[in-house]
């Protein structure tokens, strides 16, 4: 893993650490962030990744070592990093536009959390208060100052089971290889509930959550009712993580979609409330 001091551009990256690889034909594969393109030679296939902000290389690096730690059953393989760049797998499969058959998805995730833990913890309330903080000041209402307040004092729910988790579970992030249910993009990974990991998945509505939580505690062996509750504990965090992520991003943005989806998401938190 070469250390570096200077940022390089893609093409310096390209020729100095992969001579051989050139630029894919298809750059527009479904599951590639605007930040990765497909580099190939005559052997292989990777995804050439770049971090999203330029502060980004401790969270950066942090992804590919959990990468280092997960087996091929899981995730693609890291095969590069340096400051700002990193290498993967490509992993060859379909990425649809629904999430897979509800015990597919239970069983792939009760798989990663079966997993040895990474190393670090994720932690709302920081993720939640930077939010806050980067989102255009005219959003910042005094209803989401209540909310966040409330959740200060409230505290984060006591942990069901400690486990790795991936933490941006959804359609898009799950290839189909003919191996089996794949995740990418870990750019949210780290140490959490596993109740958490539940919460956090983009289903359709809560009964379909609540389908994945009976699936998952089946293959874990444990009580769906108890796994439930704690589930729907952690639901009003997400949906404050989500909203706040909205926010940002509209305001680093300014594309409408993420201020429709923040709206939608302050509806979903009012309907709860």
């Amino acid at each position: 893993m070469p250390s570096l001091n200077n940022k390089f551009s893609r093409d310096e990256v390209l020729s100095r650490f992969f001579p051989h690889y050139s630029l894919a034909a298809s750059l527009t594969s479904v599951g590639l962030g605007g930040g990765s393109v497909i580099i190939e030679n005559a052997h292989q296939r990777l995804v050439l990744r770049h971090a999203h902000a330029a502060n980004a290389s401790a969270p950066f690096l942090r992804q590919y070592r959990a990468l280092k730690r997960l087996p091929s059953t899981l995730a693609p393989a890291p095969v590069f990093y340096c400051e700002g760049w990193m290498a993967v797998d490509y992993l060859e499969g379909e990425v649809k536009s629904a999430l897979p058959a509800t015990d597919a998805l239970a069983g792939l995730l009760y798989h990663l959390h079966q997993q040895t833990r990474f190393g670090w913890r994720i932690t709302l309330l920081p993720l939640l208060e930077a939010y806050w903080q980067g989102a255009s000041p005219a959003r910042r209402t005094p209803r989401w100052l209540r909310e966040l307040k409330r959740l200060r004092k409230l505290k984060e729910p006591n942990v069901f089971r400690l486990a790795p988790l991936h933490m941006d579970v959804h359609a898009g992030n799950l290839v189909n290889t003919a191996q089996g249910l794949r995740l990418i993009d870990w750019e949210y990974a780290g140490d959490g509930d596993i109740a958490l990991e539940l919460a956090s998945v983009w289903t359709d509505n809560e009964h379909a959550r609540r389908d994945l939580v009976d699936a998952y505690a089946r293959s874990a062996r444990v009580e769906a009712d108890v796994l439930w509750h704690h589930v729907r504990q952690w639901r009003p965090w997400v949906l404050m993580l989500m909203v706040g992520w909205y926010e940002c991003r509209w305001r680093q943005t300014g594309e409408q979609q993420f201020i429709t989806l923040a709206n939608e998401t302050w509806c979903q938190l009012q309907t709860k409330g």
